[in-house]
Protein backbone atom coordinates (compact mmCIF):
# COMPACT_ATOMS: atom_id res chain seq x y z
CA UNK A 1 0.00 0.00 0.00
CA UNK A 2 2.31 2.25 1.20
CA UNK A 3 4.42 1.99 -2.38
CA UNK A 4 1.41 3.09 -4.39
CA UNK A 5 0.97 6.00 -2.18
CA UNK A 6 4.37 6.98 -2.42
CA UNK A 7 4.39 6.73 -6.26
CA UNK A 8 1.29 8.84 -6.26
CA UNK A 9 3.28 11.57 -5.12
CA UNK A 10 5.85 11.40 -7.44
CA UNK A 11 5.38 14.24 -10.37
CA UNK A 12 6.58 15.34 -13.79
CA UNK A 13 7.18 17.89 -16.14
CA UNK A 14 5.92 21.28 -15.03
CA UNK A 15 4.01 20.79 -12.15
CA UNK A 16 7.26 18.83 -10.73
CA UNK A 17 9.66 21.95 -11.56
CA UNK A 18 6.66 24.23 -9.27
CA UNK A 19 6.48 22.10 -6.74
CA UNK A 20 10.69 22.12 -6.69
CA UNK A 21 10.65 26.07 -6.77
CA UNK A 22 8.01 26.00 -4.18
CA UNK A 23 10.40 23.71 -1.76
CA UNK A 24 13.41 25.36 -2.37
CA UNK A 25 11.91 29.11 -2.26
CA UNK A 26 10.50 28.17 1.61
CA UNK A 27 14.01 26.31 2.33
CA UNK A 28 15.85 29.31 1.42
CA UNK A 29 13.57 31.47 3.46
CA UNK A 30 13.87 29.86 6.65
CA UNK A 31 17.27 29.69 5.98
CA UNK A 32 18.42 32.81 5.42
CA UNK A 33 16.01 34.05 8.25
CA UNK A 34 18.29 31.82 10.35
CA UNK A 35 21.82 34.23 9.95
CA UNK A 36 20.15 37.61 8.36
CA UNK A 37 19.68 39.04 11.55
CA UNK A 38 23.19 38.81 12.73
CA UNK A 39 24.31 41.79 10.57
CA UNK A 40 21.82 43.96 12.38
CA UNK A 41 21.60 43.70 16.05
CA UNK A 42 23.69 46.74 16.67
CA UNK A 43 20.81 48.53 14.40
CA UNK A 44 18.14 46.99 16.72
CA UNK A 45 20.23 47.59 19.98
CA UNK A 46 20.27 51.09 19.05
CA UNK A 47 16.43 51.83 18.09
CA UNK A 48 15.29 49.60 20.40
CA UNK A 49 16.91 50.45 23.21
CA UNK A 50 18.20 47.14 24.45
CA UNK A 51 21.28 45.73 25.30
CA UNK A 52 23.51 42.92 23.64
CA UNK A 53 22.50 40.28 25.82
CA UNK A 54 18.65 41.27 25.06
CA UNK A 55 19.23 41.05 21.19
CA UNK A 56 20.82 38.20 21.27
CA UNK A 57 17.36 36.33 22.31
CA UNK A 58 16.26 38.09 18.69
CA UNK A 59 18.72 34.67 17.59
CA UNK A 60 18.03 32.65 20.30
CA UNK A 61 14.44 32.80 20.15
CA UNK A 62 14.54 32.05 16.63
CA UNK A 63 16.65 28.64 17.00
CA UNK A 64 14.63 27.70 19.99
CA UNK A 65 11.55 27.82 18.54
CA UNK A 66 12.94 26.00 14.92
CA UNK A 67 14.47 22.92 17.22
CA UNK A 68 11.31 22.36 18.73
CA UNK A 69 8.88 22.05 15.89
CA UNK A 70 11.47 19.81 13.60
CA UNK A 71 10.61 16.78 15.39
CA UNK A 72 6.78 17.18 15.27
CA UNK A 73 6.33 18.22 11.43
CA UNK A 74 6.09 14.54 10.38
CA UNK A 75 3.06 14.36 12.90
CA UNK A 76 2.03 17.44 12.13
CA UNK A 77 1.97 16.73 8.21
CA UNK A 78 -0.29 13.72 9.77
CA UNK A 79 -2.83 15.40 11.99
CA UNK A 80 -3.47 18.37 9.19
CA UNK A 81 -2.87 16.87 6.63
CA UNK A 82 0.58 17.84 4.39
CA UNK A 83 -0.35 21.00 1.92
CA UNK A 84 -2.80 22.39 4.41
CA UNK A 85 0.11 22.49 7.06
CA UNK A 86 3.13 23.55 4.74
CA UNK A 87 0.62 26.46 4.19
CA UNK A 88 -0.01 27.47 7.51
CA UNK A 89 3.22 26.90 8.34
CA UNK A 90 4.63 29.63 5.50
CA UNK A 91 1.41 31.66 6.56
CA UNK A 92 2.52 32.23 10.32
CA UNK A 93 6.49 32.79 8.98
CA UNK A 94 4.89 35.34 6.60
CA UNK A 95 2.96 37.13 8.95
CA UNK A 96 5.12 36.52 11.80
CA UNK A 97 7.50 38.65 9.66
CA UNK A 98 5.25 41.92 9.14
CA UNK A 99 5.29 41.79 12.89
CA UNK A 100 8.91 41.53 13.76
CA UNK A 101 9.45 44.41 11.63
CA UNK A 102 7.04 46.51 13.38
CA UNK A 103 7.71 45.39 16.69
CA UNK A 104 7.74 48.90 19.27
CA UNK A 105 10.37 47.00 21.86
CA UNK A 106 12.52 43.85 22.39
CA UNK A 107 10.49 41.59 23.89
CA UNK A 108 7.68 42.23 21.24
CA UNK A 109 10.49 41.18 18.75
CA UNK A 110 11.65 38.23 20.73
CA UNK A 111 8.17 36.59 21.46
CA UNK A 112 7.18 37.39 16.96
CA UNK A 113 11.11 35.96 16.62
CA UNK A 114 9.60 32.58 18.29
CA UNK A 115 6.77 32.50 16.21
CA UNK A 116 8.19 32.88 13.34
CA UNK A 117 10.44 30.37 14.16
CA UNK A 118 7.76 28.05 14.65
CA UNK A 119 6.57 28.64 11.21
CA UNK A 120 9.84 28.38 9.67
CA UNK A 121 11.23 25.07 11.28
CA UNK A 122 7.98 23.49 9.57
CA UNK A 123 9.15 24.91 6.19
CA UNK A 124 12.72 23.52 6.05
CA UNK A 125 12.01 19.68 6.97
CA UNK A 126 8.32 19.73 5.01
CA UNK A 127 9.94 21.13 2.00
CA UNK A 128 12.74 18.03 1.90
CA UNK A 129 9.83 15.76 2.21
CA UNK A 130 7.79 17.47 -0.54
CA UNK A 131 10.64 17.29 -3.02
CA UNK A 132 12.02 13.96 -2.08
CA UNK A 133 8.62 12.38 -2.75
CA UNK A 134 7.99 14.22 -6.02
CA UNK A 135 10.80 12.55 -7.83
CA UNK A 136 11.17 8.99 -8.45
CA UNK A 137 13.15 6.97 -6.36
CA UNK A 138 15.97 6.35 -8.42
CA UNK A 139 15.87 10.10 -9.10
CA UNK A 140 16.34 11.14 -5.48
CA UNK A 141 20.21 12.28 -5.15
CA UNK A 142 18.82 14.58 -7.65
CA UNK A 143 16.21 15.59 -5.63
CA UNK A 144 18.43 16.40 -2.50
CA UNK A 145 21.04 17.85 -4.76
CA UNK A 146 18.61 20.80 -5.38
CA UNK A 147 17.01 20.90 -2.18
CA UNK A 148 20.67 21.51 -0.28
CA UNK A 149 21.33 24.03 -2.74
CA UNK A 150 18.76 26.15 -0.77
CA UNK A 151 19.78 24.87 2.62
CA UNK A 152 24.00 25.85 2.09
CA UNK A 153 23.39 28.61 0.04
CA UNK A 154 20.49 30.07 2.65
CA UNK A 155 23.48 31.08 5.75
CA UNK A 156 25.81 32.43 3.47
CA UNK A 157 23.04 34.78 1.56
CA UNK A 158 22.11 36.04 5.10
CA UNK A 159 24.60 38.43 6.44
CA UNK A 160 25.68 40.28 2.57
CA UNK A 161 21.74 40.86 2.23
CA UNK A 162 20.97 41.71 5.82
CA UNK A 163 24.12 44.28 5.51
CA UNK A 164 22.93 45.73 2.59
CA UNK A 165 19.60 46.09 3.52
CA UNK A 166 20.40 47.88 7.12
CA UNK A 167 23.05 50.27 5.21
CA UNK A 168 20.61 51.43 2.20
CA UNK A 169 16.93 51.36 4.40
CA UNK A 170 16.80 50.18 8.00
CA UNK A 171 16.54 46.45 10.04
CA UNK A 172 12.76 46.29 9.85
CA UNK A 173 13.04 45.46 6.06
CA UNK A 174 14.93 42.26 6.49
CA UNK A 175 11.67 40.92 7.71
CA UNK A 176 9.55 42.76 4.98
CA UNK A 177 11.50 41.04 2.38
CA UNK A 178 9.49 37.46 3.38
CA UNK A 179 6.44 39.07 2.73
CA UNK A 180 6.10 39.19 -0.92
CA UNK A 181 8.09 35.34 -1.08
CA UNK A 182 5.82 34.00 1.66
CA UNK A 183 2.39 35.08 0.00
CA UNK A 184 3.78 33.87 -3.82
CA UNK A 185 4.63 30.45 -1.80
CA UNK A 186 1.64 30.15 -0.13
CA UNK A 187 0.08 30.90 -3.43
CA UNK A 188 1.97 27.47 -5.07
CA UNK A 189 1.55 25.47 -1.95
CA UNK A 190 -2.07 25.79 -2.41
CA UNK A 191 -2.04 25.14 -5.98
CA UNK A 192 0.39 22.31 -6.72
CA UNK A 193 1.10 20.42 -3.59
CA UNK A 194 -0.30 17.19 -2.96
CA UNK A 195 -1.12 15.53 0.55
CA UNK A 196 -0.74 11.74 1.09
CA UNK A 197 -3.66 9.91 2.77
CA UNK A 198 -2.41 9.17 5.92
CA UNK A 199 -5.67 7.37 7.48
CA UNK A 200 -7.12 8.35 10.62
CA UNK A 201 -6.68 11.40 12.80
CA UNK A 202 -5.91 11.43 16.27
CA UNK A 203 -8.75 12.76 18.57
CA UNK A 204 -7.73 14.98 21.00
CA UNK A 205 -7.52 12.72 24.15
CA UNK A 206 -4.64 10.34 21.69
CA UNK A 207 -2.24 13.02 21.33
CA UNK A 208 0.94 13.00 22.80
CA UNK A 209 0.39 16.35 25.02
CA UNK A 210 3.28 14.64 27.58
CA UNK A 211 5.45 13.68 24.82
CA UNK A 212 5.22 17.70 23.36
CA UNK A 213 5.94 18.93 27.13
CA UNK A 214 8.78 16.58 27.60
CA UNK A 215 10.38 17.04 23.89
CA UNK A 216 10.17 21.29 24.50
CA UNK A 217 11.53 20.69 28.26
CA UNK A 218 14.44 18.65 26.40
CA UNK A 219 15.16 20.54 23.11
CA UNK A 220 14.61 24.11 24.57
CA UNK A 221 16.57 23.81 27.70
CA UNK A 222 19.60 22.70 25.39
CA UNK A 223 19.36 25.06 23.04
CA UNK A 224 19.43 27.90 25.38
CA UNK A 225 22.39 26.47 27.43
CA UNK A 226 23.75 26.35 24.03
CA UNK A 227 23.50 29.77 23.09
CA UNK A 228 24.05 31.68 26.17
CA UNK A 229 26.67 28.94 28.04
CA UNK A 230 29.57 30.84 26.66
CA UNK A 231 28.67 34.51 28.17
CA UNK A 232 27.15 33.28 31.34
CA UNK A 233 30.18 31.23 31.72
CA UNK A 234 28.65 27.74 31.71
CA UNK A 235 27.98 25.63 34.63
CA UNK A 236 29.25 28.80 37.39
CA UNK A 237 25.68 30.21 36.13
CA UNK A 238 22.73 28.87 38.32
CA UNK A 239 20.51 29.28 35.15
CA UNK A 240 22.23 27.18 33.20
CA UNK A 241 22.90 24.43 35.59
CA UNK A 242 19.08 24.29 36.08
CA UNK A 243 18.07 24.33 32.25
CA UNK A 244 20.87 21.34 32.18
CA UNK A 245 19.01 19.20 34.47
CA UNK A 246 16.13 19.75 32.91
CA UNK A 247 17.09 19.02 29.28
CA UNK A 248 18.91 15.84 30.96
CA UNK A 249 15.42 14.63 32.40
CA UNK A 250 13.37 16.05 29.55
CA UNK A 251 15.32 13.39 27.34
CA UNK A 252 14.96 10.72 29.33
CA UNK A 253 11.26 11.49 30.31
CA UNK A 254 10.90 12.17 26.18
CA UNK A 255 12.54 8.81 25.30
CA UNK A 256 10.52 6.74 27.57
CA UNK A 257 7.29 8.37 26.31
CA UNK A 258 7.72 7.74 22.98
CA UNK A 259 9.03 4.20 23.10
CA UNK A 260 5.92 2.95 25.42
CA UNK A 261 2.91 5.77 24.45
CA UNK A 262 0.88 4.16 21.61
CA UNK A 263 0.51 7.24 19.24
CA UNK A 264 3.69 8.81 19.71
CA UNK A 265 4.77 12.58 18.77
CA UNK A 266 7.90 11.37 17.38
CA UNK A 267 8.17 8.16 15.78
CA UNK A 268 11.72 7.04 17.59
CA UNK A 269 11.51 3.18 15.71
CA UNK A 270 12.06 4.69 12.14
CA UNK A 271 15.70 4.86 13.84
CA UNK A 272 15.88 1.15 13.42
CA UNK A 273 16.83 1.74 10.07
CA UNK A 274 20.79 2.14 9.91
CA UNK A 275 21.33 4.18 7.28
CA UNK A 276 19.33 6.68 8.80
CA UNK A 277 20.77 6.26 12.40
CA UNK A 278 24.68 7.35 10.16
CA UNK A 279 22.90 9.60 8.21
CA UNK A 280 21.58 11.60 11.54
CA UNK A 281 25.17 11.36 13.11
CA UNK A 282 26.52 12.74 10.35
CA UNK A 283 23.88 15.54 9.32
CA UNK A 284 25.14 16.45 12.84
CA UNK A 285 28.42 16.63 12.45
CA UNK A 286 27.82 18.10 9.05
CA UNK A 287 26.07 20.96 10.76
CA UNK A 288 28.99 21.63 13.20
CA UNK A 289 31.12 22.26 10.07
CA UNK A 290 28.77 24.43 8.30
CA UNK A 291 27.65 26.28 10.68
CA UNK A 292 30.82 26.86 12.94
CA UNK A 293 32.67 28.08 9.81
CA UNK A 294 29.90 30.12 8.54
CA UNK A 295 30.24 31.41 11.98
CA UNK A 296 34.11 31.63 12.64
CA UNK A 297 35.05 33.33 8.89
CA UNK A 298 32.59 36.57 9.28
CA UNK A 299 34.02 37.21 13.44
CA UNK A 300 37.61 36.60 12.20
CA UNK A 301 37.34 39.30 9.19
CA UNK A 302 35.03 41.93 11.07
CA UNK A 303 36.72 41.56 14.67
CA UNK A 304 40.63 40.83 13.61
CA UNK A 305 40.60 41.93 10.25
CA UNK A 306 38.45 45.17 10.82
CA UNK A 307 35.79 44.24 7.96
CA UNK A 308 32.24 45.83 7.60
CA UNK A 309 29.52 43.22 7.54
CA UNK A 310 28.51 43.36 4.19
CA UNK A 311 32.30 42.69 2.79
CA UNK A 312 32.82 39.57 5.71
CA UNK A 313 29.01 37.94 4.14
CA UNK A 314 30.14 38.33 0.58
CA UNK A 315 33.69 36.69 1.11
CA UNK A 316 31.62 33.41 1.74
CA UNK A 317 29.83 33.64 -1.67
CA UNK A 318 32.36 32.15 -4.01
CA UNK A 319 32.12 28.78 -1.80
CA UNK A 320 27.97 28.96 -1.37
CA UNK A 321 28.47 28.92 -5.39
CA UNK A 322 31.37 26.56 -5.37
CA UNK A 323 28.69 24.09 -3.20
CA UNK A 324 25.85 25.16 -5.26
CA UNK A 325 27.85 23.76 -8.95
CA UNK A 326 28.95 20.78 -7.12
CA UNK A 327 25.00 19.88 -6.28
CA UNK A 328 23.63 18.51 -9.14
CA UNK A 329 26.95 16.97 -9.84
CA UNK A 330 27.01 15.16 -7.09
CA UNK A 331 23.32 13.91 -7.58
CA UNK A 332 24.41 12.82 -11.07
CA UNK A 333 27.06 10.72 -9.66
CA UNK A 334 24.77 9.44 -7.06
CA UNK A 335 21.92 8.33 -9.41
CA UNK A 336 25.31 6.24 -11.30
CA UNK A 337 25.64 4.16 -8.39
CA UNK A 338 28.96 5.70 -7.14
CA UNK A 339 28.83 5.04 -3.27
CA UNK A 340 27.85 7.27 -0.79
CA UNK A 341 30.07 6.71 1.68
CA UNK A 342 32.99 6.88 -1.27
CA UNK A 343 31.47 10.50 -1.76
CA UNK A 344 30.98 11.74 1.85
CA UNK A 345 34.35 10.23 2.80
CA UNK A 346 36.24 12.50 -0.13
CA UNK A 347 33.89 15.33 1.12
CA UNK A 348 35.29 15.14 5.08
CA UNK A 349 38.95 14.84 3.40
CA UNK A 350 38.43 17.80 1.54
CA UNK A 351 37.41 19.52 4.04
CA UNK A 352 39.60 18.97 6.52
CA UNK A 353 41.85 20.44 3.84
CA UNK A 354 40.07 23.02 4.00
CA UNK A 355 40.03 23.87 7.73
CA UNK A 356 43.89 22.94 7.53
CA UNK A 357 44.88 25.67 4.94
CA UNK A 358 42.69 28.03 6.73
CA UNK A 359 44.75 27.54 9.76
CA UNK A 360 48.08 28.05 7.84
CA UNK A 361 46.65 31.47 5.94
CA UNK A 362 45.58 32.91 9.28
CA UNK A 363 47.12 35.93 10.33
CA UNK A 364 46.19 39.23 12.03
CA UNK A 365 46.10 41.18 8.51
CA UNK A 366 45.61 38.12 5.95
CA UNK A 367 43.73 39.70 2.87
CA UNK A 368 40.41 38.04 0.86
CA UNK A 369 42.69 36.76 -1.95
CA UNK A 370 44.82 34.04 1.12
CA UNK A 371 41.38 33.39 1.53
CA UNK A 372 39.34 32.40 -1.83
CA UNK A 373 40.75 29.31 -2.46
CA UNK A 374 40.41 27.77 0.81
CA UNK A 375 36.97 28.91 0.69
CA UNK A 376 36.42 27.11 -2.76
CA UNK A 377 37.20 24.09 -1.09
CA UNK A 378 34.88 24.14 1.54
CA UNK A 379 31.89 24.37 -0.90
CA UNK A 380 33.33 21.37 -2.81
CA UNK A 381 33.50 19.77 0.33
CA UNK A 382 29.86 20.49 1.54
CA UNK A 383 28.79 19.46 -2.04
CA UNK A 384 30.22 15.79 -1.48
CA UNK A 385 28.62 16.38 2.40
CA UNK A 386 25.21 17.36 2.24
CA UNK A 387 23.48 15.57 -1.12
CA UNK A 388 25.32 11.77 -0.45
CA UNK A 389 24.59 12.16 3.59
CA UNK A 390 20.77 13.42 3.08
CA UNK A 391 20.66 10.99 0.55
CA UNK A 392 21.65 8.18 2.24
CA UNK A 393 19.57 8.70 5.43
CA UNK A 394 16.52 8.72 3.57
CA UNK A 395 17.40 6.16 0.91
CA UNK A 396 15.54 2.83 2.69
CA UNK A 397 12.80 4.77 4.16
CA UNK A 398 9.42 4.90 2.03
CA UNK A 399 5.65 6.19 3.04
CA UNK A 400 5.40 8.47 5.83
CA UNK A 401 8.53 7.36 6.91
CA UNK A 402 10.50 9.92 4.88
CA UNK A 403 8.55 12.56 6.40
CA UNK A 404 9.90 11.03 9.51
CA UNK A 405 13.35 10.47 8.80
CA UNK A 406 13.80 13.95 7.26
CA UNK A 407 12.72 15.83 10.75
CA UNK A 408 15.92 13.76 12.13
CA UNK A 409 18.05 14.71 9.78
CA UNK A 410 16.53 18.34 9.67
CA UNK A 411 17.22 18.50 13.76
CA UNK A 412 20.18 16.85 13.65
CA UNK A 413 21.88 19.77 11.64
CA UNK A 414 20.39 22.45 13.66
CA UNK A 415 21.76 21.05 16.67
CA UNK A 416 25.22 20.21 14.81
CA UNK A 417 24.94 23.65 14.50
CA UNK A 418 24.19 25.12 17.61
CA UNK A 419 26.79 22.85 19.14
CA UNK A 420 29.23 23.96 17.15
CA UNK A 421 29.00 27.46 17.60
CA UNK A 422 28.53 26.82 21.65
CA UNK A 423 31.97 24.89 21.35
CA UNK A 424 33.46 27.21 19.37
CA UNK A 425 32.89 30.38 21.15
CA UNK A 426 34.28 28.23 24.45
CA UNK A 427 37.06 27.41 22.52
CA UNK A 428 38.00 31.03 21.27
CA UNK A 429 37.30 32.32 24.23
CA UNK A 430 39.87 29.76 26.35
CA UNK A 431 42.32 29.35 23.78
CA UNK A 432 42.85 33.50 23.92
CA UNK A 433 43.33 33.21 27.37
CA UNK A 434 46.01 30.39 27.27
CA UNK A 435 47.69 31.82 24.39
CA UNK A 436 47.77 35.27 25.98
CA UNK A 437 49.72 33.86 28.82
CA UNK A 438 51.95 31.71 26.81
CA UNK A 439 52.82 35.18 24.50
CA UNK A 440 52.95 37.49 27.90
CA UNK A 441 55.45 34.82 29.45
CA UNK A 442 57.86 35.68 26.19
CA UNK A 443 57.45 39.67 26.51
CA UNK A 444 60.56 39.38 28.50
CA UNK A 445 61.26 43.80 29.36
CA UNK A 446 65.14 43.14 30.24
CA UNK A 447 65.27 41.63 25.95
CA UNK A 448 67.11 44.21 24.16
CA UNK A 449 64.27 44.01 20.82
CA UNK A 450 60.92 44.20 23.15
CA UNK A 451 63.19 47.37 25.03
CA UNK A 452 63.49 48.63 21.70
CA UNK A 453 60.22 47.88 20.07
CA UNK A 454 58.58 49.74 23.46
CA UNK A 455 61.24 52.82 22.89
CA UNK A 456 59.90 53.19 19.02
CA UNK A 457 56.37 53.09 19.95
CA UNK A 458 57.24 55.95 22.80
CA UNK A 459 59.41 57.98 19.81
CA UNK A 460 56.31 57.63 17.82
CA UNK A 461 53.45 58.96 20.03
CA UNK A 462 55.50 61.64 21.48
CA UNK A 463 55.73 63.03 18.06
CA UNK A 464 52.00 63.17 18.05
CA UNK A 465 52.53 65.82 20.77
CA UNK A 466 52.36 63.18 23.78
CA UNK A 467 54.39 63.82 26.94
CA UNK A 468 57.37 61.19 27.64
CA UNK A 469 55.37 59.21 30.26
CA UNK A 470 52.00 59.26 28.67
CA UNK A 471 53.57 57.92 25.47
CA UNK A 472 55.27 55.12 27.22
CA UNK A 473 51.71 54.38 29.02
CA UNK A 474 50.36 54.37 25.10
CA UNK A 475 53.37 52.15 24.16
CA UNK A 476 52.41 49.37 26.46
CA UNK A 477 48.66 49.34 25.73
CA UNK A 478 49.81 49.03 22.00
CA UNK A 479 51.96 45.95 22.73
CA UNK A 480 48.98 44.88 24.99
CA UNK A 481 46.43 45.16 22.16
CA UNK A 482 48.84 43.52 19.75
CA UNK A 483 49.32 39.96 22.00
CA UNK A 484 45.52 39.70 22.36
CA UNK A 485 44.99 40.33 18.80
CA UNK A 486 47.76 37.79 18.03
CA UNK A 487 46.27 35.51 20.99
CA UNK A 488 43.06 35.29 19.42
CA UNK A 489 44.34 34.46 15.33
CA UNK A 490 45.87 31.48 17.33
CA UNK A 491 42.91 30.60 19.04
CA UNK A 492 41.23 30.77 15.40
CA UNK A 493 43.83 28.43 14.31
CA UNK A 494 43.23 26.01 16.85
CA UNK A 495 39.48 26.26 15.98
CA UNK A 496 40.18 25.17 12.56
CA UNK A 497 42.81 22.84 13.33
CA UNK A 498 40.60 20.72 15.71
CA UNK A 499 37.35 21.26 13.08
CA UNK A 500 39.64 19.24 10.48
CA UNK A 501 40.68 16.17 13.29
CA UNK A 502 36.90 15.84 13.48
CA UNK A 503 35.89 15.20 10.10
CA UNK A 504 39.05 13.66 9.43
CA UNK A 505 37.74 11.05 12.49
CA UNK A 506 34.58 10.62 10.41
CA UNK A 507 35.91 9.09 7.55
CA UNK A 508 36.48 5.46 9.05
CA UNK A 509 33.02 5.24 10.12
CA UNK A 510 31.75 6.18 6.65
CA UNK A 511 33.37 3.31 5.21
CA UNK A 512 31.89 0.84 7.63
CA UNK A 513 28.20 2.06 6.16
CA UNK A 514 27.07 -1.09 3.95
CA UNK A 515 27.70 -1.35 0.57
CA UNK A 516 24.95 -1.30 -1.76
CA UNK A 517 22.87 0.26 1.04
CA UNK A 518 23.95 3.17 -0.62
CA UNK A 519 22.46 2.94 -3.58
CA UNK A 520 18.47 2.92 -3.52
CA UNK A 521 16.59 -0.12 -3.35
CA UNK A 522 14.31 -0.57 -5.91
CA UNK A 523 12.93 -3.87 -4.15
CA UNK A 524 11.07 -1.75 -1.71
CA UNK A 525 8.88 0.84 -4.15
CA UNK A 526 6.75 -1.30 -6.17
Amino acid sequence: MAATQTDDLVEYGFRRVIITITAVLCALLEVVDTTIVNVALNDMKGSLGATLTDVAWVITAYAIANVIVIPMTSWLSQQFGRRNYFAASIIIFTVSSFLCGNASNIWELVIFRFIQGMGGGALLVTAQTIITESYPTEKRGMAQAIYGMGVIIGPTLGPPLGGYLVDNFSWPYIFYINIPLGIIATFLTLSFVKSPKYGEKLKANQVDWWGIVFLTAFIGSLQFVLEHGQQDDWFENTTIVILSIVSFFGLILFLWRQLTYKYPIVNLRVLKDQNLRIGTIMCFILGFGLYGTTFVVPIYTQAILGWTATDAGLLLIPSSIMTGIMMPIIGKLIQKGVPQAYLVSLGFLIFFGFTFWMHNVMTPDTGAEHMFWPLILRGIGLGLLFVPITTLALSTLKGKEIGEGAAFTGMMRQLGGSFGIALITTFISRFGQQHRVDLISHLDATKFEVQQRIQQLQMSFMSKGFTANEALDKAHKAIEGSVIKQSTVLSYMDVFLYLGILFLLCIPFMLMVKKGSGKVDMSNVH
